[in-house]
């Protein structure tokens, strides 16, 4: 098991600056929110034990948000020291494929489309979201590909 940070590292490590494509804080909190969901999905087991909360902007990892919330809206740089070996290939295809589907979008939109998911709509704000709700609801999301 991975920590969320060392998730977030790995989101943070896939930007490309030149193009302009940056992760801020609030992009990175939805990117964790979607890797724990389909992963508890797939392998019926969590991607990293931190909590997701259901804040006002929806899903968040509090301990990563205070991590880099000095950076406010702005974009994160990606950590120079990424040790990659500590992921294995399956894990790599899943962060990768969260990646290519929800990392094209912008914060606020991805925002906006955690609003519309059962996991965070039915958790009181600053609440634990449930792993079963998230594995329920994301069972579903790999029904419908």
């Amino acid at each position: 098991m991975f920590s969320a940070l060392d998730i977030a590292n790995y989101y943070l490590c896939q930007t490309d600056e030149d193009a302009g494509d940056l992760i801020s804080n609030l992009k990175l909190q939805k990117l964790l929110y979607y890797a724990q969901g389909f992963h508890l999905a797939i392998n019926d087991s969590h991607l990293f034990p931190e909590d997701i909360k259901a804040w006002e902007h929806g899903p968040v990892v509090p301990d990563v948000y205070h991590r880099f919330k000095h950076h406010g809206s702005s974009a994160i740089l990606a950590p120079e020291d990424m040790d990659f070996s500590i992921f294995d290939p399956e894990t790599t295809e899943l962060l990768d494929e969260v990646y290519r589907v929800y990392g094209q979008f912008s914060a606020w939109k991805l925002r906006n489309m955690t609003h519309g998911e059962s996991p965070w709509q039915e958790t009181p704000i600053n609440e634990i979201i449930s792993p079963q709700k998230m594995q329920a609801y994301f069972k579903t999301q790999l029904a419908s590909e």
